[in-house]
């Protein structure tokens, strides 16, 4: 079994959760989760299974879209309703023009510093486990991108945005930083993600309908995982090749790294590398997946 799968998150439930469920159905098939949601968050986590394991780097580079609801004039020491959270004294009331005209200063290649409750590691510990232990933790900023913000709501002291985004970027630190901008404080109290890529939270499947069958229903082919790299469609004779892992088109030319190169059914084969003799040569190999 290998391919993608779409499965709407609940609340509570950790992304770990959520793969040792499907891991039950799939079983001996691997399964791996593409990009984090917090157990306060839902909707759309990806699930590769099998061979789509070897694809969670290029799910994970895939734009995100994001509800998020925050309150304004608290903060909280993990930026959402988990952490402790502490009210801002004499916090000055916003309206919702005074919000809608700070958002577009957080449209594009912004600096963004990573809340000190997130799972990147610090010396080889994730930065969550240092931070609950006490520890202070202080991580570097770092750029993400940010393709728009829309304000869906607003009523003080609370609001929601709608934000399509790149990877790596944390939505409780985008409240916090607005919230600063604002003079305000801010925190989340909530969070849906509503696609990742062409994934959809209305196609994805709802964890409490997990079934072998369902899953077989809903398993969706390895191409859409590697959508955003450059594409080409294989002879039979260069499928061919492939199992053997040997180079192609030596006289192509492309600016990319990478390419994926799929069959003329529309069925990813490998994901291609060019090598020092300029011959595209599988980087991954996925044509044993067809047998």
């Amino acid at each position: 079994m290998h391919g993608i799968l779409n499965i709407h998150k609940p609340l509570t439930w950790t992304s770990r959760d959520v793969v040792n469920r499907v891991n039950k159905f799939v079983r001996p098939a691997k399964v791996g989760h593409a990009g984090t949601l917090d157990p306060l968050a839902t909707g759309v986590l990806i699930c590769c299974v099998g061979s789509g394991t070897r694809l969670i780097e290029y799910v994970q580079n895939m734009p995100k879209r994001y509800l998020g609801q925050f309150e304004l004039g608290k903060t909280s020491d993990t930026e959402d309703l988990e952490g402790t959270i502490t009210e801002i004294a004499d916090a000055p009331q916003i309206l919702a023009d005074q919000l809608a005209a700070v958002l577009p200063e957080f449209v594009g290649q912004i600096q963004q510093r990573p809340s000190a409750f997130s799972a990147i590691k610090v010396d080889g510990k994730r930065a969550y486990d240092l931070a609950r232990q006490g520890e202070a933790v202080e991580l570097p900023t770092r750029e993400v991108l940010i393709y728009e913000i829309n304000l869906r709501s607003f009523e003080y002291p609370r609001f929601e945005i709608d934000v399509l985004c790149g990877g790596g970027t944390y939505m409780r630190a985008l409240g916090r930083d607005i919230g600063e901008r604002l003079g305000s404080g801010a925190m989340m109290t909530g969070l849906s993600r509503t696609a990742i890529g062409e994934f959809r939270l209305e196609d994805a499947l709802p964890l409490e309908e997990l079934s072998e069958e369902a899953i077989a229903a809903h398993l969706a082919p390895l191409a859409p995982a590697a959508s955003l790299l450059p594409q080409i469609t294989l002879t039979e004779q260069e499928v061919n090749e492939m199992r053997y892992a040997r180079g192609i088109r030596p006289e192509m030319e492309n600016a990319e790294p990478e390419v994926a190169a799929l069959d003329d059914q529309g069925r990813l084969i490998a994901i291609l590398t060019r090598r020092a003799d300029h011959s595209w040569k599988p980087v991954k190999n996925f044509v044993f997946t067809l047998e």
